[in-house]
């Protein structure tokens, strides 16, 4: 069976890729993420699991706007280092990329973002790095390429306000030759129904190039992808038991006790399963540990005095003796799927408690890798803190997976 040949672009540390190597339909010639925490955490997946000796070459690490350099090579950056670029590793695969898919960082696009931004990242450069991820599809010209971002990228407004971003691209994008669904709205998934533990919705355009198809053709396989294949892939809703309620638990040391694992201090033990990696408790002082239990308690007892957004604004100024136009506190609920894993959790967890009262503690490493469905032998190999960062950045793998064999089965099954 010959595999599709794919580029991953803005890689991070590879939930996409992961999905779709899992589907074993695809080959990763090369992929492309500047951060070096996620590129190193994929490097190594990609040499330990997939067999890719020589990712460490393959795998670039390099700015997606120098884009002549990116495909073609450079040498002695301060920065990046020397590489052959990635048409050096297209020609060893014949010189054909059948698909390319990513997703510029979506920082500028998030409602989130911009709420924080005095500016609402009006004037943020990533607003059109999506020029550089259609550079790279202008260069090779695969029959079909898949952009995931948020759903923000629908209403953001860059430069002087006075156009939609998602505008831009769609326009853009059928100048180079590539068919889009008419109205993006209608490409935004929930993953939830995808069998992702989690509230998570993000917007998914594919793009059909015109030299293979129609337009008529083109417009049945957009719809066909959204409305048919795709949603053959549903399944029941997962929970958050489902996700992480088999895993160790680990509860929190006397009052006053601590001790150190990893250069750092931990106030809960670490009585870990060696055979679960990544799965330690982040720090948390007494006042954090009280402060869990009382809002985890709460649920459990059903009682409820501390889950509306007042509450738990009045509970955060209590406790700190500051205020807070947003509340600080979420406990996860065990018959539910999880709120948002974002890529902000790696500043702290609060709106991350675990369920039980018992454990009083945020959630670890791994079990926001679990409710993003990262396979458990997927090893994340950086500090904590980067760690979370680049799982809420990533696309969950098990939608990933869907995807992946939506795509096959509707596009390059039959050669």
């Amino acid at each position: 069976m010959k595999k599709v040949n794919t580029i991953d672009l803005f890689a991070g540390c590879g939930g996409l890729t992961e999905g779709f190597e899992q589907s074993g339909h695809y080959k990763m010639l090369s992929g492309v993420e500047w951060d070096k925490a996620p590129i190193d955490c994929l490097r190594h997946r990609m040499k330990t699991k997939w067999g890719m000796k020589d990712a460490d070459d393959r795998i670039l690490r390099f700015d997606m706007q120098r884009t002549e350099e990116l495909i073609n090579g450079w040498r002695d950056d301060p920065a990046y280092g020397s590489s052959k670029g990635i048409q050096y590793y297209v020609e060893q695969a014949g010189g054909l990329v059948d698909l390319i898919i990513g997703g510029p960082p979506c920082q500028a696009y998030s409602i989130a973002g911009r709420v924080r931004d005095e500016h609402g990242m009006r004037n943020d450069y990533r607003n059109y790095l999506f020029e550089s991820y259609l550079a790279i599809v202008n260069q090779y010209r695969p029959k079909a390429f898949l952009f995931e971002n948020v759903p923000g990228l629908l209403s953001a407004k860059p430069g002087d306000g006075s156009f939609r971003i998602v505008e831009r691209i769609q326009q853009e994008f059928l100048k180079s030759g590539y068919y889009l669904l008419d109205d993006l709205s209608n490409a935004v998934i929930d993953m939830t129904e995808y069998g992702v533990p989690q509230r998570r919705s993000r917007i998914i355009i594919l793009g059909i190039n015109s030299e293979y198809y129609s337009e008529k053709e083109a417009e049945t396989l957009l719809h066909d992808f959204y409305y048919s294949v795709l949603p053959k892939y549903k399944e029941d809703v997962k929970t958050v038991k489902d996700a992480i309620g088999d895993l160790p638990a680990l509860y929190p040391l006397p009052d006053g006790e601590v001790i150190k694992a990893n250069r750092r201090k931990y106030s809960h033990t670490l009585n870990h399963d060696d055979s679960i990696m990544n799965h330690e408790p982040r720090f948390a002082n007494e006042r954090d540990i009280k402060t869990f239990k009382l809002l985890t308690e709460d649920i459990e007892k059903g009682e409820y005095k501390y889950v509306s957004t007042d509450a738990l604004k009045e509970l955060y100024t209590q406790l700190t003796g500051r205020e807070s136009n947003v509340h600080k506190f979420y406990v996860l609920r065990w018959e539910e799927p999880s709120n948002l894993i974002p890529a902000h959790l790696y500043k702290d967890g609060l709106r991350h408690i675990h369920p039980d009262s018992k454990q009083a503690r945020t959630i670890t490493v791994r079990e926001a890798a679990r409710l993003q469905t990262f396979p458990d032998d997927f090893e994340f190999i950086s500090h904590s803190n980067l760690d979370y960062k680049m799982i809420g950045n990533a696309v969950p793998p098990k939608f990933a997976r869907k995807m992946a064999d939506a795509l096959y089965e509707l596009i390059y099954k039959e050669g």
